[in-house]
């Protein structure tokens, strides 16, 4: 996967603040452009459940290019959020909440939508599908890459990535962003 080793400012500045924070687990960079190039092509209200110290959201924030649009992050862990809100007390644009992710059911829907696949039960489709405007999508992270079907992970078979990958409200692909990652990208229809 190629890609300029330069990193937006806002992202370098996310990056410093988890260091700090000894924050390890966070938004691949490859996932990231794949953010910034997606945010690029929203307008509206975006999300992300499960903030963490905001790399992820900073990511996304690198690639809006309107002043219309507003990005929401939620993170249950008063530390992290905030350490992600000290990234971000300067942009209007771009709320850190430090709440379970379910604080944000009502501020949708979004345009835009970035879950960790983490937790299956919590990001299933029929979880996730009212939360997402028609035409919105959404993005979940950290899989590991599949080439068989139905998608295997770990010796089993990977039930959260089929069901993204069958149901009929959205089109769906997962999209290999490195050699040992992937991400499902969710169009609702």
């Amino acid at each position: 996967m190629s890609a300029p080793p330069d990193l937006p400012e806002i992202v370098a500045r996310a990056f410093d603040v988890s260091r700090r924070a000894g924050y390890v687990s966070f938004c691949r960079n490859e996932t990231g452009r794949l953010l910034a190039a997606l945010a690029a092509t929203r307008s509206g209200t975006m999300a992300e459940f499960g903030t963490g110290t905001g790399v992820g959201t900073a990511w996304l924030r690198s690639g809006v290019r309107r002043d219309d649009v507003r990005i929401l992050t939620a993170e249950l862990d008063t530390t992290l959020a905030t350490a992600a809100a000290e990234i971000f007390t300067e942009d209007p644009q771009v709320e850190v909440l430090s709440a379970d992710w379910s604080t944000l059911l009502d501020k949708g829907p979004f345009s835009l939508l970035f879950l960790d696949s983490g937790q299956p039960g919590e990001v299933g489709v029929d979880r996730i599908v009212d939360l997402v405007e028609p035409g919105g999508i959404v993005v979940l992270d950290d899989f590991t890459p599949s080439e068989t079907w139905p998608p295997i992970s770990y010796g089993r078979v990977d039930t959260l990535r089929e069901e993204w990958l069958t149901d009929e409200r959205f089109t769906t692909v997962d999209v290999m962003v490195a050699s040992d990652a992937s991400a499902l990208i969710a169009t609702k229809h």
